[in-house]
């Protein structure tokens, strides 16, 4: 399952997909793990969930994000959920270059039961029809 938090910069998305990302711990059996661009909300997450800094990994595009996470999930069969903050600034474009990554995000979502939530920086208006499906 896909789950995107939406809305304009200043909108409360990163507050909320922290408190989403604290409460996964008594909800889900397997690792929570938060995917940020800096370290900034690292101290504000509870010490069981697994803070990820992918700012260090030289992530600049959908495609290479999406290789990033298949890392993850290569390494670790025990992840449950993964939160992503401000994947617009993660992945270095705009939102309609995005059809594909999500598209294949949603399968390795079914393949591996993983659930994915994304903090995604799109105003209601312009966001493409592709990704309002996944709205939460």
């Amino acid at each position: 399952m896909i789950q995107i938090i939406h809305g304009k910069k200043g909108s409360g998305k990163t507050k909320r997909i922290l408190d989403m990302a604290n409460a996964a711990i008594k909800e889900h059996k397997g690792d929570v793990i938060f995917v940020d661009d800096d370290n900034r909300y690292m101290f504000d997450l509870r010490h069981e969930v697994r803070f990820v800094n992918a700012g260090e990994y030289g992530s600049d595009s959908p495609e290479m994000f999406f290789g990033f996470l298949c890392g993850m999930l290569a390494q670790n069969f025990d992840i449950s959920v993964i939160f992503v903050d401000a994947f617009m600034k993660l992945v270095k474009t705009e939102a309609e270059n995005t059809e594909n990554f999500f598209q294949r995000l949603e399968a390795m979502s079914e393949k591996h039961n993983v659930n994915f939530v994304l903090s995604v920086n799109v105003d209601d208006a312009v966001a493409p029809e592709f990704m309002k499906k996944y709205f939460i």
